[in-house]
């Protein structure tokens, strides 16, 4: 065994692995200095300091509506049976919507039940009561009263309440300043121009992800350049970080346990590792590491793994440095498709596809690789398998975390079952269409299309099943496994199916024929499937 390669000498679950970060770093929004910024710059960031009107609001009494100012006592008695004359300038003025009171007025007659005698002269018909239609001085916001305390995120609403309390400017935390160093001698910098895409070289795009999340919660990132597998130069740039104004150092790549991932070395030799692996999938790799008191993590290489150790550890330490409370997605109760096992011992983060079919919340799994950055992008929910499970059970509910609106389940429409370029032409037309809507599809081949309608998990199933006795697709399949179920079969595209091979092959296959010689091995498509079916 190679003794330059790291080993996970003791696990941590989630849990252990959080208490351990929070005690190492238990910051309070305290910690973080305090700059100065103007209220609409504020949308967005916390107060450092509790935020008190200098202005009440309204600064005056106010016509809350368009017609004459009168002093209320001076209209009692008046009625339609009795009318009582005012004279313009003398008992009653002319106002309009927000301005300032006349003196010795208390009341204002709305316009509409005013009637005009002439030019100096009104008569009214109803008595005015004190206060009426009017805005009094303090009625939103009174002098030094608190307008927002510490640890306020600030939002668009907010900029009118302050700016109405005579705030111009206030304190904020200043973002916790994060720096993010991709390491591995295989990435590639698209950036700067470089197209080298040979096999082993792999676009670098986890430090820009990371990136955005940072902001999303509350942070400011600077990217450093890549890096290739050199433990020095890695070792340096941690250092010359830890050194300087950032708060906090992420290592992307180089957390695991392969020969040349120095991310331990590096942080072990600078300060401690506090944490090495977390009984977490996709994610095991993470390293918390402490050097100068500031947090250093390894993040995993695979793009998932980096999402999910981010969202775990990196954004609640950024949000207890800012006073803020974690994000808290949603929850809501599905019922998988089909049964799913999992790794005992191990917490998986499971991402899921979701739409509501009948009255009962589908999840569909998307692929589980650490490496497969779509099964976040396509995914509406995850699903958290504990470590003690060895699965999920088909039909049976469980809790997901919602990636977005719950609103948005209904407006998607569920296909599962074989895999077309028609559907992803379908998907785009539709969002073109009627941007509320969302197609969502899974590919598990006709036959598991069927099934899924025959099971109620899906709105549609795309199917091309031939019947090898009389040419047909699909009825004779439908009337056998969905008895007594009513569907709608539409003949969605025709689409021609053969094989594609080099010139010059070496087996010289010519046709279809060619596939049942006994020099010629071939991959066939799973059972089940429409191509396999009309392969056989």
């Amino acid at each position: 065994m190679n003794s330059n390669r790291n080993v996970y000498l003791k696990m941590r679950t989630l849990e252990e692995a959080r208490e351990i970060l929070f005690k190492a770093f238990s910051l309070a929004g305290d910690a973080l200095a305090s700059e100065t910024v103007s209220v609409p710059d504020a949308v967005g960031r916390v107060l450092a300091e509790p935020v008190t009107a200098k202005l009440s609001s309204p600064n005056f009494h106010a016509a809350a509506m368009d017609g004459v100012a009168v002093r209320a006592e001076s209209t009692f008695g008046a009625g339609e049976t009795r009318p009582k004359e005012l004279a313009i300038g003398k008992d009653a003025f002319y106002v309009n919507t927000g301005n300032v009171l006349p003196e010795n007025t208390n009341a204002v007659i709305m316009i509409e039940h005013v009637n005009t005698l002439d030019e100096s002269r009104i008569e009214i018909e109803s008595s005015a009561f004190p206060w009426q239609n009017i805005r009094k001085m303090g009625e939103d916001i009174v002098t030094t009263e608190l307008l927002f305390p510490r640890n306020h995120k600030v939002t668009p609403y907010c900029v009118g309440a302050l700016l109405s309390g005579g705030v111009f400017s206030v304190s904020v935390r200043k973002k916790p300043e994060v720096l993010i160093i991709p390491t591995g001698s295989e990435l590639v910098d698209w950036e700067k121009g470089d197209f080298d895409f040979r096999p082993g070289k792999v676009i670098e795009s986890n430090s820009y992800v990371l990136g955005k999340l940072t902001e999303s919660c509350g942070g400011a990132y600077m990217r450093h350049r890549i890096l290739t597998d050199d433990v020095e130069n890695i070792r340096q740039a941690a250092e010359d970080a830890v050194n300087s104004d950032f708060d906090m150092v992420l290592i992307d790549g180089g957390s695991s346990a392969g020969s040349e991932d120095y991310a331990k070395r590096v942080i072990s030799e600078l300060g401690e590792v506090l944490v090495h692996g977390v009984t977490i999938m996709p994610g095991k790799p993470v390293i918390i590491g402490k050097v100068r008191d500031k947090p250093v993590f390894g993040i995993p290489g695979y793009p998932v793994s980096a999402i999910i150790a981010f969202e775990q550890f990196v954004r609640p330490l950024i949000c207890r440095m800012l006073g803020q409370p974690d994000v808290q997605r949603e929850n809501i109760q599905v019922e998988p498709t089909r049964k799913i096992p999992s790794k005992l011992g191990v917490e998986e983060f499971l991402r899921v596809k979701l739409g509501i079919v009948g009255k009962r919340v589908v999840a569909t799994p998307l692929p589980r690789g650490a490496g497969c950055i779509t099964s976040i992008t396509q995914a509406d929910g995850i699903i958290r398998i504990p470590n003690h499970f060895e699965g999920l059970q088909e039909g049976k509910p469980v809790t997901a975390e919602l990636l977005g609106p719950v609103s948005s389940l209904s407006d998607t429409i569920v296909v599962v079952g074989s895999h077309d370029n028609t559907l992803d032409i379908l998907a785009d037309e539709l969002k073109a269409r009627h941007c509320h809507l969302t197609l969502s599809s899974s590919h598990v081949g006709s036959m598991g299309g069927l099934m899924a309608l025959k099971r109620g998990v899906c709105h549609l199933a795309g199917s091309h099943l031939l019947d090898a006795e009389d040419g047909s697709y699909n009825i004779s399949y439908i009337k056998k496994y969905l008895p007594g179920i009513r569907v709608r079969l539409v003949n969605l595209v025709f689409r021609e199916q053969g094989l594609i091979m080099a010139p010059g092959n070496p087996k010289r296959i010519r046709d279809i024929r060619d596939l049942s010689r006994e020099d010629v091995s071939f991959i066939n498509r799973q059972s089940g499937s429409g191509t396999r079916i009309l392969l056989d």
